[in-house]
C-alpha cells in the first residue's frame, strides 16, 4: 500500500509543475507588450503580488523556519526568478508614474522580505515559532496574490470584455490552487490550504468571467479590427474628393 508521504510528494510534484506553468502563463500577454512596446491597460499588480507571494513562501521554505518543506522551496525559487522578469519587463515597456509606481514597490517587496526573515530568524528561536510567523505572513500573501485580479474583474464586468485578463492565467490558477490544497490536506498545513483554497474561488469567479462574456469581447476585438480598416477607406474617399475637386477647378480655369 502506498503510504500519505508518497502520495503527498507525488501531489507536490505535480503541484510544483502546474505552479510553473502558472507563472509561465503571462508569457503571451508579455510577448503582446513587447511587440506594442507598451503594456496598455493591463496591470502589474498581479506580478508584483505573486513576486512577493514566493519570495515569502521561500523563507517558510527554509529548513531553519520550516524543516522539509523542499518542494516549497523548489517552485517557489522559481517563480521568484520568472515573475521577477516579468516586473523588469514592466519596468521596461511603462512610463512615466506607472514606472516610478511599479519601481518603488518592487523596492519595498524586497525590503519587507529581508526585514521579516532577520527578525525571525533572531527573534522566534523555535520551528513552531518561525512557521507560525512566517505561515500567517504567506497566508495573507497568497490570498492578496489571488485576489490581485480583482481590479482587473472589476474592469472586465465595466467593459463586458476579458482582453485584458488572460485565459491561461485563469486557468493555471485554478489548477494550482486544486493540487496544492490537496497536498496540504494530506498532512494538514492549514497555512498552505487556506490560501489555495481561497485562490480556487477567485480563479472559478475569472473563469465565469471569461464564459458570461466571451461572445462580447469577440465582438469587441473583431470591431477594433474593423476600425483602421475603416480609417483607411474615409482616408481615400478623402483624397478620391479632393483629386476630384482639383480636376474641377482645373477644368473650370481652363488648362
Amino acid at each position: 500500500m502506498v503510504s500519505p508521504e508518497v502520495i503527498r510528494t507525488a501531489v507536490g510534484i505535480l503541484g510544483n509543475a502546474i505552479a510553473l506553468g502558472l507563472f509561465l502563463s503571462p508569457v503571451p500577454t508579455f510577448m503582446r507588450i513587447r511587440k506594442k512596446g507598451s503594456v496598455e491597460e493591463f496591470s502589474p499588480f498581479p506580478y508584483l503580488a505573486t513576486l512577493l507571494n514566493c519570495m515569502m513562501w521561500v523563507v517558510y521554505g527554509l529548513p531553519m523556519v520550516h524543516p522539509h518543506s523542499i518542494l516549497v522551496i523548489t517552485i517557489n525559487g522559481s517563480g521568484v526568478i520568472i515573475e521577477l522578469s516579468f516586473v523588469l519587463f514592466f519596468l521596461l515597456y511603462s512610463q512615466g508614474r506607472k514606472r516610478f509606481l511599479v519601481l518603488a514597490m518592487l523596492l519595498a517587496e524586497i525590503a519587507v522580505v529581508g526585514i521579516v526573515t532577520l527578525l525571525v530568524l533572531t527573534l522566534a528561536h523555535t520551528y513552531d515559532r518561525r512557521s507560525l510567523i512566517v505561515g500567517v505572513v504567506c497566508v495573507f500573501l497568497c490570498a492578496m496574490m489571488y485576489a490581485s485580479p480583482l481590479s482587473v474583474m472589476k474592469m472586465v464586468i465595466q467593459t463586458r470584455s476579458v482582453e485584458f485578463m488572460p485565459l491561461f492565467l485563469s486557468l493555471a490558477s485554478f489548477f494550482n490552487g486544486t493540487c496544492w490544497t490537496a497536498y496540504a490536506l494530506i498532512r494538514f498545513d492549514p497555512y498552505i490550504i487556506i490560501p489555495n483554497a481561497l485562490g480556487v474561488i477567485f480563479a472559478v469567479a475569472q473563469l465565469i468571467l471569461h464564459v458570461v462574456y466571451r461572445k462580447s469581447t469577440k465582438e469587441q476585438l473583431e470591431a477594433k479590427k474593423a476600425a483602421p480598416a475603416a480609417d483607411m477607406g474615409l482616408a481615400e474617399v478623402v483624397v478620391v474628393k479632393e483629386e476630384t475637386s482639383k480636376m474641377s477647378n482645373a477644368s473650370s480655369n481652363g488648362f
